[in-house]
This record gives C-alpha cells, structure tokens and sequence, in this order.
C-alpha cells in the first residue's frame, strides 16, 4: 500500500536512483526541480518541501554516460514512508536490469513509496521488476517500441511526455523528466508553486503536444523488405495525389485485406494511417527549411490546405505548423 507524500514541516524525501552510465539530465533535471521549489519555499520564509538525495546500490561516486561523475549515497535500507522514487535512463540501463541487488531493492521499496518515476529507459527498470505490468508507460520515442517488445504486458504509449497510472509515472527521453517532476510539485504544493518554479527554470509547466513532434521518423520501423517499405517506395513520389487504399493495394499487387492485415502486424497502422503518418513526417521536413511557405508544404505533402495540415498537426502531434516551424525551423 502506497502512502501520500509528506508536504507539511516534514520534508518529502526524493530519491534519484542512478547507476554507472546513467544519463545525466535524467538525474539531474528532476534534482533541479525539486531544488528549486526548495528555493521558492526558502524565500517564503517557509520550511524546504524536499530531501533530495542521488542513491545508488553502493553509494560513492558514480560516472555518467556524459564523463561528468555525480557523489552518490547507498541505497536507503529502511524504506521512509511517502518517499518518491526517481529512476534515471542511460546507455547503462541494461547493466542495471542485470544488477538483482539494485532491482530487489526497487521491488522491496516500492509498497511504501508514494510515487515511483522513471525518467526516459529508466521505465525499463521499472518494467523489469514487474511493476509496469497492465500499466500505462512512455518512455523516450526512440525505445518505446523495444519496450513493448521485451515487455508485452505493459500497455506502452508512445506519444505522451509523461504518464500517471496510479502510483506510478513514466516519462519520455532526457528533458521529459523536467515535465514529470514539475507534475509532481504540483500535485504536492499546488498550481501556483509549481508555475514560480517552472518560470524560474524558464521551461514550460505543461508543454504543447506530445514527443513525436521530436521525433524525425514518426513511421514504424518496417523491415527493408517489408510491406511498409514497399509502400513507402511507392507513396512518397506521390504524395500530392489523392490516393485511395484500393490503389495501394493495386500497387503492391494484395488485396485490400491483405494488406490491411500485413500492414497491421508490421506497423500497427491501417493503410490510410501509415499515408497520413507518412505525409505528417515529410511535412516535418519540408517546415524545418526557411525556403518553403506552409501552403506549399500543404501542397507538396497532399494535405491540400493549411487548414487540413493544420488539423492534422493538431491531432497527430499536438501542435500546428507554425509551432513546429518556430521550434524546429
């Protein structure tokens, strides 16, 4: 049974978990959140909300996959009640999956936890010790496919930033877990807090859309010789005709269910999504370069109008194009 986190004179205690190789933002940006809501408490004239605290198996130092080398403090052997729990990511997640002192540890503590987090591949912790099962999870873009793979029983998302199911959060790659730790400020002292301190760290307090619109590949990865890549030869010259499924299916000589149901198992998409997916990501492209006006990029990508690829930008990415271009431009 999990308990609340403590927000009154007794400070809640944040624990970062990290390991050899981990990647330092992961670390490092929920620290700076949490810290600086110790700031703002500070110059309140009120007691600091959090102990923070960078943990791992052994205590000492710790070196990152970025050379920088963090001074860390053994894993707690008493649980406190209503602490949080922060995995970090890296390139030395797998070395962690392999460490069982390290996994029974999060096992055993996470009953008395209020919250358990994991920061971008640091879901694949969680996951490993069985806690994401029938959850929702998200973890960076580029591994979340990997994620499903080695863990079928967690219910992967791919798009959000960051994701509550229960006592347990997730979220995207690197900057997310910024996102995910003001969240939590916020669900411990409030809206207004949470704002002073996203302000302070100029960043967003609820950033628009989701992390495809990070991701320059939002199609499936398919097979070299898959469905997928044959359709993909066959659509891209052209996109800015009107195509139908049935001419699709004509092209790679299947009927319209077969390639309905071949589609499906290699991507996960219908046939009509993989266009629209296909189109958005050459869209991407064409709005990241200065010489291309957005009705062209409407034209070029078979959307028609800026008003159609303006509603397909919204659904799909959570942002329109001139966002995109004013970020990624």
């Amino acid at each position: 049974m999990t308990t609340t986190p403590s927000t009154g004179s007794t400070p809640t205690h944040i624990w970062v978990l990290v390991y050899p190789d981990f990647l330092l933002l992961d670390a490092t940006g929920p620290v700076q959140v949490f810290s600086t809501a110790n700031d703002d408490a500070r110059d309140a004239g009120l007691p600091e909300p959090y102990r923070i605290a960078l943990v791992s198996k052994d205590g000492g130092a710790i070196r990152s996959c970025s050379g920088v080398t963090v001074l860390t403090q053994k894993l707690p052997r008493g649980t406190t009640p209503g602490a949080t729990l922060v995995v970090s990511g890296g390139r030395g997640c797998e070395q962690a999956l392999a460490d069982a002192a390290t996994l029974k540890w999060v096992t055993r503590a996470y009953p008395r936890l209020a919250r358990c987090c994991a920061v971008c591949t640091g879901a694949f912790v969680l996951a490993h010790a069985g806690l994401l099962d029938h959850r929702r999870a998200v973890t960076h873009w580029l591994d979340a496919g990997q994620l499903q793979q080695r863990y079928p029983a967690v219910h992967v998302q791919d798009d959000a930033i960051y994701i509550k199911d229960g006592p347990l959060y997730t979220s995207a790659g690197i900057t997310a877990g910024i996102d995910l730790s003001l969240s939590l400020v916020e669900e411990d002292l409030g809206r207004l807090v949470a704002q002073r301190v996203a302000k302070r760290l100029v960043v967003f307090l609820k950033r628009p859309g989701g992390q495809r619109q990070f991701s320059s590949e939002l199609l499936a990865q398919a097979d070299d010789q898959g469905i997928g890549a044959q359709l993909t030869q066959w659509l891209r010259p052209r996109l800015k005709q009107t195509i139908g499924v049935e001419a699709m299916a004509q092209a790679l000589a299947l009927s319209v269910r077969t390639l309905h149901r071949k589609l499906g198992v290699e991507s996960g998409a219908t046939p009509a999504q993989f266009l629209t997916c296909m189109r958005l990501d050459v869209a991407c492209a064409l709005l990241e370069r200065a010489d291309v006006s957005i009705k062209q990029v409407a034209r070029q990508t078979g959307f028609g109008s800026e008003y159609n690829l303006r509603r397909a930008f919204a659904a799909h990415l959570g942002v329109v194009p001139t966002e995109y271009r004013a970020r990624f431009g």
